[in-house]
């Protein structure tokens, strides 16, 4: 149940980022993202770092004292090429997600974007590794799915008649990139790095190739009070505290089952809209919360002792 919790937790912090960002000054979403990975995926990559200063031989340094078995056979990958793949990730999801947004819309952008992450996450995990989520997943996904699908409606209206080709692609390369540096994260816990680790390298490594990005676009906006304040809660909550917390739940969840108890992110989002933007809710809104936490709550209370079943060919 601590694996559930600590996702559950880092979906409520992820849940606040769009609040802050109402909160805080006017600034592209190519700036505030670009921000965001490299202060909090600097913090990241720093806390990896400690455990090396300090002369520990297991954690941050990325090689395990006590491999796990049969890990090259399961992993044939070498770990750099992980930290990379899993990197690009992390760099490719903003932009994506925005650009989904942009093309079609919240609602649409949203609810392809965030309801095909589980989905993808599954399907490959299952792929690569011959490792099927379970029914009950299913289930839990496909109700919490269509929870963040009536949230959306409801509050961003439209639909996806007409939707902009590109534009699906676009959410559709989120929820991918979503899943690439969840499984990346997953496969170096499988070969025996910590949470802090794993998270670490991928966004410390994000956050390098961040700054180049960071300096095109205009960021007068850090420069003042409420800015900084913006650009620390992004960085230091919403990625620094969230992944530590989420390298944690999946170091002992499958990676579909964390991609689904993520969709608390939403759900957050919509109380803090209530609560703190003064946003009201219509009838198809709270349908959708209500539907989204029903998955979520299917998900959260199933057995913790079992595993993922493993398909054989």
């Amino acid at each position: 149940m601590r694996f559930v919790t600590a996702v559950l937790l880092a979906a409520v912090c992820f849940g606040t980022t769009g609040t802050a960002q109402a909160l805080g000054p006017e600034a592209s979403a190519a700036s505030v993202g670009a921000a965001r990975i490299l202060i909090g995926g600097g913090a990241l990559g720093l806390l990896a770092l400690i455990p090396i200063f300090a002369g520990r031989r297991r954690g941050a340094a990325g090689t395990p004292a006590a491999p796990v078995a049969d890990v090259a056979t399961r992993h044939p990958l070498p770990a750099w090429l992980l930290v990379a793949i899993g990197a690009a990730g992390v760099l490719a999801y903003q932009p994506a997600f925005f650009a989904g947004t942009a093309a079609n819309g919240v609602a649409v952008g949203t609810v392809v974007a965030l309801g095909s992450a589980p989905v993808i996450t599954g399907g490959l995990d299952w792929a690569l590794r011959r490792r099927y989520p379970g029914h009950r997943w299913a289930i839990a996904t496909a109700v919490a799915t269509l929870g963040v699908g009536i949230l959306a409606a409801a509050t961003g209206g439209g639909g996806a008649a007409g939707a902009d080709p590109f534009g699906l692609a676009a959410s559709l390369g989120a929820g991918a990139s979503y899943a690439v540096y969840t499984l990346a994260a997953k496969a170096l816990l499988d070969r025996g790095w910590s949470g802090t680790s794993s998270m670490g390298a991928l966004f410390g490594t994000a956050a390098v190739f961040s700054v180049p990005l960071l300096a095109t676009t205009d960021a007068s906006w850090l420069a003042t009070g409420p800015g900084l304040a913006m650009a620390l809660w992004l960085g230091l909550v919403t990625t620094t505290v969230a992944y530590l917390l989420f390298g944690y739940g999946l170091g002992g969840l499958a990676p579909a089952t964390v991609a689904t108890l993520t969709l608390a992110e939403p759900l957050t989002a919509g109380v803090l809209g209530v609560a703190l933007l003064g946003e009201s809710l219509t009838v198809g809104a709270v349908l959708g919360l209500l539907v989204l936490a029903t998955g979520i709550v299917v998900l959260a209370t199933a057995n913790p002792g079992r595993r993922p079943r493993l398909v054989t060919t």
